[in-house]
């Protein structure tokens, strides 16, 4: 028993890469438990047959009372991941306490024993999955939430609504190379306009000893893992606040509110909680938003007016998943792309009217995304077959390649050859694909190679000089490009996310925790420049970085700092 305690939670602490092996470790030693109480105890056949019959009883009905963040809390199995080692400790400590009673006395302390290890899984609630030993944020079932706290909080006012430049840029086609990226104060959606988390012509000071990055204003915000768009002066995300979902505007300078627009409605699973998954897409005056239960708006980037509305998960036939609908829109020519799951649905970007649809691509949670292969232009999604290349006119199927079987929610990443880069997803290995179009117009594919140097889950990765960095479990990993074999590994940052400043060699790392790091992005050799703490909480959304303001946020808050610019 004292073995199974410590490999299902003393060993994640000494090596937090082993939480998966843990968990299981903590299942196969309850077995293990019960083989050794069933055939080589010293107790007599009753006891025996009746302690494990009173424990699984115990766990089905407690099953029934538990809150329901534990009862569909990882996949379902929350309980007895958690039920099945606390009830071997339960019972070890009732037997040896109990070896000198009989009879009736002894069934008694039995049942009370089984009811006091069920009965504490009734009393708490879980915030979803965290970095750690336990694998869960355990909350006292009573006590209120990060999202209740800010409810009851006096409302602060939106501002009154300040003049946005009339165009914001969309991304722009790619011509089998990186995709060009985004300028200052001009962040147009997810992860950047090329979608690769690049941040060209802005450099840094590196040194937070002496420059430290300094607070500008800190904003509670409701639960949701979105990132940021921005414009100018203006700042857009998404968030949920109870029954409503909402999409918000920001001052970049102030944190204060500027306007804000409401659906009805509330997407909440246990593993990550409530709220959208997407981050909103700036183009000409308009933000377009996905929400976690399949609302796509186009929105008046001044003053959040409603210019039209859909319905995606009607329009395409695709019920909410597990996780929520995650895919950010991408803007392409006259369309507005998002992901379905794994179905590609395009709209009209004046009028909302449906223009086309992808087949079924049955589970995913990545974004669509846009480039350019032999000057073909397309729309590229990872869903469960793999890489599926759709047209951008009528969604017509192009290619696919197919990758093993794993939950896609990482991005695709365009090589400086025209090659993709992909993972399979769940942690598990990534992928070099070449696509070749022939003068027929015949599309294959070949995959180049197959790494598990880098295993990415549900943080991006970045590429730089012929290497990809990322992390792997959760530990940062640099790869080469030429064969996929590791270069390095190092530093923990949990499920973080990820910002290239190409022109210093660095990486902008924010941890899961919420910490932030300066990173070498070079080969040689993990090193590791600055850290500081940046915000609480568990933190899976993307930073951004638009000229000298950093922005990061979670699920409880958003802060805005200030970076000191590097001399040139």
């Amino acid at each position: 028993m004292a073995l199974q305690w410590f490999l299902r939670f003393g060993m994640p602490v000494l090596f937090p890469d082993t939480l998966e092996f843990a968990v299981f470790a903590g299942l196969f030693g309850g077995l293990a438990v019960i083989v050794w109480w069933a055939f080589f105890s010293r107790a007599v056949w009753p006891e025996r047959v009746g302690a494990i019959v009173l424990m699984a009883l115990g766990l089905m009905l407690t099953s029934k009372f538990v809150h329901a963040s534990v009862a569909t809390g990882m996949m379902g199995l929350m309980l007895p991941i958690f039920g099945i080692p606390v009830l071997c400790l339960a019972w070890v400590m009732w037997a040896a306490a109990t070896r000198h009673l009989a009879g009736w006395s002894r069934w008694a302390t039995m049942v009370a024993a089984v009811v006091l290890g069920c009965g504490l899984f009734t009393l708490v609630r879980t915030n979803g999955i965290s970095p750690g030993a336990v694998g869960s944020d355990l909350k006292w079932r009573w006590s209120d939430t990060a999202e209740a706290r800010m409810l009851a909080r006096p409302v602060e006012p939106p501002a009154a609504p300040v003049a946005v430049p009339a165009v914001v840029k969309a991304p722009e086609p790619v011509a089998a190379v990186v995709p060009k990226v985004v300028v200052a104060r001009n962040w147009a959606g997810f992860r950047g306009a090329g979608r690769n988390s690049v941040v060209s012509g802005v450099a840094i000071e590196t040194d937070w000893t002496k420059s430290p990055p300094v607070v500008m204003w800190r904003q509670p915000v409701g639960p949701g893992w979105s990132s940021f768009a921005v414009n100018g002066d203006l700042l857009y995300t998404q968030e949920q606040r109870g029954s409503e979902e909402l999409v918000a505007c920001y001052n970049v300078t102030t944190g204060k509110p500027v306007w804000r627009h409401t659906d009805a409605a509330r997407f909440w699973e246990s593993n990550a909680g409530a709220g959208p998954r997407a981050t909103p897409a700036l183009h000409n005056g308009r933000v377009y938003t996905f929400g976690g239960t399949g609302i796509l708006n186009a929105l008046d980037a001044l003053n959040g007016g409603v210019v039209w509305r859909r319905d995606v998960s009607a329009d395409s036939g695709v019920k909410v998943p597990e996780w929520g609908f995650a895919s950010s829109p991408l803007i392409v020519d006259d369309l507005v792309v998002v992901a379905a799951a794994g179905k590609l649905a395009a709209y009209d970007i004046a009028t909302g009217e449906p223009r086309w649809s992808g087949p079924d691509g049955r589970y995913g949670y990545s974004s669509p995304h846009f480039l350019t292969i032999d000057g073909v232009p397309q729309i590229v999604l990872a869903s469960k077959p793999g890489l599926t290349s759709f047209a951008v006119a009528d969604g017509a199927q192009l290619w696919e390649h197919a990758l093993p079987v794993g939950m896609r929610i990482v991005q695709p990443a365009v090589l400086a050859d025209g090659d993709l880069l992909a993972g399979e997803g769940e942690g598990h290995n990534i992928h070099r694909v070449k696509v070749s179009h022939a003068a027929d117009g015949a599309w294959t594919t070949e995959e180049r190679w197959s790494s598990n140097g880098l295993k990415p889950y549900f943080s991006d990765f970045v590429i730089h000089n012929g290497h990809a960095y990322g992390v792997d479990g959760s530990i940062l990993s640099c790869i080469d490009l030429k064969d996929g074999k590791r270069a390095w590994k190092g530093g923990r940052y949990g499920s973080g996310q990820i910002v290239l400043l190409p022109a210093q060699n660095l990486l902008l790392v924010l941890s899961d925790e919420g910490e932030l790091a300066l990173v070498s992005a070079t080969p040689d050799k993990f090193t590791e420049v600055a850290r500081m703490p940046a915000v609480q909480g568990k933190t899976w959304n993307h930073p951004v970085l638009v000229g000298d303001v950093l922005l990061v946020r979670n699920s409880e808050e958003m802060a805005a700092f200030r970076l000191t610019l590097a001399q040139r």
